[in-house]
């Protein structure tokens, strides 16, 4: 099967055929290249006449389309933002990346991803992220998927020259390296990172970064070097003999986007120079001298291309534009079931119950896979918190490298895959190297894909101060970070019933789930005498009370049990369990009969969560009008918490402050 017209007729279809037949003809390849140029030349055509608002084109990258040769249906591709031709061959249709182009709802993403950021379930191609090298720890994380299964398919993760300085190029070659992943890396070097020229950036220019055991370069100009350079790369991944880079080879024939002119920064002879190096004109020239091709029949086949990819772009235009009403659909799957926790009743400690719910998601599920910094055994994680469970479950709990990138962005390919990772974090302090991850792919994966891939996850951190000696580095309290962030579902226990209960919730959910455990309290030993499902979004009523409520999660909560207990003042205490989503409806039962809100909270005052629960309580008149005064917020000061004890209480809240408040709203 030939693209763009049938090849008997020789009629123009109204969308192009599917996936490239095998074996293909150097002939089936250069019209499926000729597709995609004419593609990437109408949209130029098109933002002319101010229809559309962003292009990015693949000129000059058409012949990585052979990769495809070598690949299954059952691997999968983590693709480039100029790999629209690998795209048509592997079986999405010009239509599909018509209706991308101008954001129709029927386009994979709903209209919600720029151009170029190609996605197929069907075809196993996932989700572009826009930073660029976001998506090579997930195909490792997909590639470890495939291998703990026992599969020989394999991932092709591709990104630009520029982006192989990114930290996340690195990790991810060491862990495929570490693991002997079934990963090809494939670096489209076109020598630019935008207007930046990328020869004395890239790692293959700079001595002794790379093995050159791992590197194989290739003209990536011609199809038949693409070809044979993927063939012993699949070979080499299949077999269990680990990754390879390609480095190809190649030039940008275009301006970086249409929101870029590269003659600004370009030499007209260098410009000039890379017309001679187009690979459809050296593979034309190539078929032309082999007499398989005239001039006369390429001339043929380029109207042909013209009027089947004008048609396309044409039936585009009039196809549904997104609906408004969608706009927060797919912001999170639904619900997650909330089952009862498989945790023993009487006296324990968050540490024991999470470990015993551990236990029994990993005879549950082999897809269940435990990854972190020192959780195997003896070790067992820093807090115990995973004691026992490599020793009984040895294919599914593993030590992770010092490296949060590696962490989160291996969950983000293992859940895509299918598998249920529940990763560690050691502390929530350490987050911030794998944040790139967090914002650009675990939040976002379900909604910039209207729903076609998910991201089911869980990740747990300790979290919090009231604990001497933590410093800096140790006594964060992160939930408005990821309470800010769209697509995340986060909690925070406080006693072994609701941390059990939550954790259990979160490993049958769909979603990406976070579940902070706050480390003042998590081995407090308390008697458990029930062990109930816990939704998230659904508050604990701690203590009952009718003149103030006071709002709070974590550590904090022994605070308020503190001052509630002793003071004359009648104060209900509320643990919100869940930051989000949030149960405000719980809230505002509280101070319909209390008409008093303090909330109090470990983390710094801007911008913290607490903030946001006054600003629900003002914004609305059917919570306002409850108040019979000004809430408060008890909060940790906008500082860091230090060494020294001294400096960590003094900038902590504390019972005398939140004494304080009470004051303020009875006054």
């Amino acid at each position: 099967m030939h693209y763009g017209f049938d090849d008997e007729t020789r009629t123009p279809k109204t969308m192009s055929a599917p996936a490239l037949t095998k074996p293909a003809t150097k002939l089936d390849y250069l019209r499926l290249m000729m597709l995609s140029r004419e593609g990437d030349r109408r949209e130029g055509i098109l933002l002319r006449q101010s229809k559309g608002w962003f292009a990015v084109s693949g000129m000059g990258h058409e012949a990585l389309a052979a990769i495809e040769s070598h690949l299954r249906p059952d691997d999968w591709i983590f693709p480039y933002y100029r790999s629209r031709a690998l795209m048509l061959a592997r079986g999405m249709s010009n239509y599909d990346l018509a209706v991308a182009y101008l954001a129709k709802k029927e386009s994979s993403s709903g209209g919600r991803q720029m151009p170029g950021h190609y996605s197929s379930r069907e075809h196993n191609v996932f989700s572009v992220c826009t930073p660029t090298g976001g998506s090579l720890i997930p195909a490792c994380g997909t590639a470890w998927a495939m291998k703990l299964q026992g599969k020989d398919s394999l991932c092709v993760a591709s990104v630009g020259d520029a982006a192989s300085r990114q930290g996340e190029f690195y990790e991810a070659l060491a862990f495929a390296v570490q693991e002997k992943l079934p990963v090809v890396f494939m670096i489209e070097d076109n020598k630019y990172g935008i207007s930046t020229p990328t020869a004395h950036f890239m790692p293959f220019n700079i001595g002794g970064i790379l093995s050159e055991d791992n590197v194989v370069k290739v003209d990536a100009r011609r199809i038949d070097h693409v070809e044979a350079a993927m063939k012993e790369a699949a070979r080499k991944a299949r077999t269990g003999e680990g990754p390879t880079v390609l480095w190809c080879d190649l030039d940008r024939l275009s301006s970086h986007t249409s929101s870029d002119d590269h003659r600004v920064y370009r030499e007209a002879d260098d410009i000039a120079a890379m017309q001679d190096r187009d690979p459809i004109k050296l593979l034309k020239d190539e078929l032309i001298a082999a007499g398989e091709l005239t001039e006369a029949d390429f001339e043929k086949m380029q109207a042909e291309f013209e009027e089947l990819v004008r048609n396309d772009y044409d039936r585009a235009e009039h196809a549904p534009d997104p609906d408004p009403r969608d706009l927060m659909k797919d912001c999170w799957g639904e619900p997650a079931p909330a089952l009862a926790p498989p945790i023993d009743l009487g006296p324990q400690t968050m540490v024991d119950s999470i470990n015993k719910v551990f236990h029994k998601a990993l005879e549950n599920d082999p897809n269940v896979i435990f990854f972190g910094e020192d959780i195997e055994d003896p070790k067992g994680g820093v807090f115990k918190i995973t004691e026992g469970c490599s020793d009984k479950f040895p294919k599914q709990v593993f030590n992770a490298p010092l490296a949060e990138a590696t962490i989160m962005g291996a969950a983000v390919g293992m859940a895509a895959y299918g598998m249920k990772p529940v990763f560690e974090i050691q502390f929530i302090d350490f987050i911030s190297p794998g944040w790139n991850q967090v914002v650009s792919n675990i939040s976002t994966l379900r909604w910039r894909s209207f729903g076609e891939w998910k991201c089911p996850m869980v990740v747990y951190a300790p979290y919090g101060a009231y604990l001497p000696g933590g410093s800096l580095w140790h006594s964060m309290s992160a939930e408005s970070y990821l309470a800010h962030t769209p697509g995340l579902k986060l909690a925070i226990p406080s006693t072994p019933e609701d941390a059990a209960g939550l954790f259990w919730t979160a490993m049958h959910g769909d979603d990406p789930y976070f579940i902070l455990v706050p480390k003042h309290i998590f081995r407090k030993r308390v008697d458990v005498t029930k062990a109930e499902p816990i939704p998230f979004g659904k508050a604990r009523l701690v203590r009952e009370g009718n003149d103030v409520t006071i709002v709070t999660w974590g550590n904090t909560i022994e605070i308020a049990e503190e001052l509630a207990a002793k003071s004359d003042v009648s104060i209900e205490v509320i643990d919100l369990r869940s930051i989000v989503p949030c149960d405000y409806d719980a809230i505002a039962k509280s101070v319909e009969k209390t008409g008093r809100l303090i909330v109090l909270q470990e983390d710094t005052r801007t911008c913290g969560f607490a903030g946001n629960v006054v600003a629900e309580f003002v914004n609305k008149p059917e919570y306002f009008n409850l108040l019979l005064s000004p809430p408060q917020v008890v909060s940790r000061d906008d500082v860091h918490i230090g060494f020294n004890p001294i400096y960590e209480y003094a900038a902590l809240p504390d019972l005398a402050r939140l004494e304080a408040a009470v004051r303020t709203v009875m006054a």
